[in-house]
């Protein structure tokens, strides 16, 4: 069987207020308002994706930060690194 990298296709119908109908129509020009509509709902889909992901960046940054702060793990930390030396020289 061939892949001719051709995705199959969903047909749905969308009831829309005769004013947004019309400026879509007028945006996209009459037999066009399919692709409009399709490029418009993966633009936003992207931008929703980037969004989280920078939502994402930005928690784990302010996760390391609270982390570096924290004074008794940096403690706790540099006491397992000294150990984990000492073992080292050990062997």
């Amino acid at each position: 069987m061939k892949n001719t990298g051709v995705e199959p296709k969903h047909t749905f119908s969308i009831y829309l207020p005769t004013s947004l109908y019309q400026k879509i129509a007028n945006k996209a020009g009459r037999g066009k308002i399919g692709t409009f509509i399709r490029e418009v709902l993966e633009e936003k889909l992207i931008t929703e994706e980037q969004n989280q992901k920078e939502q994402l960046k930005q928690q784990l940054i302010k996760g390391y930060q609270a982390q570096a702060k924290n004074k008794k793990l940096q403690k706790e930390l540099k006491a397992m690194e000294e150990t984990q030396f000492e073992d080292l020289k050990d062997e």
